[in-house]
């Protein structure tokens, strides 16, 4: 008898995050809400919220899956109105629901497409077949499906605008959605990746798209000032790149990405409001713009660095080599900076620690190989086109931070700034799909939204 429910390497994995997310964001909760009077409403959606995440994750019957999908979504959505006077939470709230009804119609389409080419609901069952299931019209228009419900999931460009304006919502909600919620687009096409697999045609829309919204995402986070605005930029952009890593076959990199943006976005969340004091910090400390050689030595150290290690421990892509070059090339900057004023021990610190960082990223991705393996090499084109764009991408930084004064750059950098304007259209069709209404809190006799108008 096929079970309904299933439980398999990397669902305790992800069961295992969803606990440590969970237990943080519950404690913070409880705490952060404390005299709040519509406190146990926020904790009765926020378990629910959690009970439906798990729900769908072990679930392994397409019907049941989808059925939990829909229930994270209703969940989440009273969680973003916890406050209903907020016009941009109602905003973000009513947007986020018209992108959910149509990642929820798009994936009920897939799954039906699957149903019935293979004739069985079971998800096992449905992936063991597509392993030997030559490539057809239905399962190339089933993983199209998967791919548009995984960008839509995940906020890509130009759909992004409500997990921007989320930040209305509080702050344990931000870190749910940031830390969790939002990396469903990616958990589902890791759970089916035999159908991507079918369907290059899918993968190259998903690398396509995908790469894109990283690149416009990473910008803009370049010139936002906000703290939570910044943190919601770099999701889109974070999300993209997850999505990048699963187009390019990279699995075991995409699934260690996974778990360390949840990590640090929980983390970046729940300390925000420490942010106040890191700025000042920074204020009083030395503010001195590395210059060229500086950038060039550790560039030229991070290429040695990642090329040492890579003989003993091959790096599977071309892109990734050039991610981590790339980070730590920024990573060493400040400190050789640093040494020109008489500090050449930081030096040596930042190399210590850099090659921590790899050993650390080494032995993760060893860890998760049996978890999710990377089966088979990237393709040429593919990794070539996202290694010019990870440069292209690194290049165009360092010009809006350095050389925002110029005309042409200034130009960009205020069309960056402004999201490319790319949310405009998005928010005048909800707002005519689903006009705006004012709502009030019981307790509230006035409330200053009314008294505005």
């Amino acid at each position: 008898m096929q079970t309904l429910f299933s439980v398999n390497s990397f669902k305790l994995v992800l069961l295992a995050l969803i606990a440590l997310l969970a237990l943080v964001i519950w404690r913070y909760s409880s705490v952060a809400l404390t005299g709040e009077p519509d406190k146990p409403r926020f904790m009765r959606s926020l378990a629910f919220t959690l009970s439906a995440v798990v729900f769908t994750l072990i679930s392994n019957h397409l019907l049941l899956f989808w059925l939990g999908w829909l229930a994270i979504s209703l969940a989440l959505h009273q969680l973003l109105l916890f406050y209903p006077e907020r016009p941009r939470a109602q905003l973000a709230a009513q947007k986020k629901a018209l992108s959910a009804r149509l990642s929820e119609v798009l994936l009920a389409i897939a799954f039906t497409l699957l149903y019935l080419h293979f004739g069985t609901a079971n998800i096992s069952t449905i992936n063991t077949m597509l392993a030997s299931a030559p490539s057809s019209l239905i399962l190339h228009s089933a993983a199209i499906l998967m791919v548009l419900v995984a960008l839509l999931k995940c906020a890509q460009l130009p759909l992004h605008g409500w997990l921007i304006q989320v930040v209305e919502a509080p702050t344990p909600v931000s870190a749910l959605l940031h830390a969790g919620i939002i990396n469903l687009g990616g958990i589902l096409l890791l759970l089916f990746l035999p159908l991507l697999r079918c369907s290059p045609i899918a993968s190259f829309i998903l690398l396509v798209t995908a790469l894109g919204s990283t690149i416009v995402a990473a910008l803009v986070v370049s010139t936002r000032i906000s703290i939570k605005v910044r943190l919601a930029w770099s999701t889109v952009a974070q999300m993209g790149l997850m999505l990048v890593e699963i187009a390019l076959g990279l699995y075991t990199l995409a699934l260690l990405h996974l778990l360390a943006h949840s990590c640090y976005k929980a983390y970046a969340f729940l300390h925000s409001g420490n942010a106040v004091n890191h700025y000042l910090a920074a204020q009083l400390a030395e503010q001195a713009h590395p210059r060229a050689r500086h950038w060039l030595v550790s560039l030229l150290l991070a290429v040695a660095l990642v090329s040492l290690t890579q003989q003993v421990l091959p790096l599977s892509s071309l892109s990734s080599a050039v991610l981590l070059i790339l980070a730590i090339t920024v990573l060493l900057v400040p400190t050789l900076q640093l040494a020109d004023n008489r500090r050449p021990a930081r030096v040596l610190l930042a190399l210590v620690y850099a090659i921590g960082l790899l050993i650390l990223y080494f032995s993760s991705k060893t860890l998760l190989q049996p978890v999710m393996p990377t089966p088979h090499s990237v393709t040429l084109a593919a990794d070539m086109l996202s290694s010019v764009a990870f440069v292209g991408l690194f290049m165009l930084t360092l010009l809006l931070r350095y050389q925002s004064h110029r005309k042409s750059i200034n130009k960009v950098f205020i069309w960056l700034n402004a999201g490319g304007y790319l949310d405009e259209w998005t928010t005048r069709i909800t707002l005519k799909i689903w006009p705006y209404t004012a709502h009030t809190k019981a307790c509230h006799k006035v409330p200053a939204l009314q008294e505005a108008k």
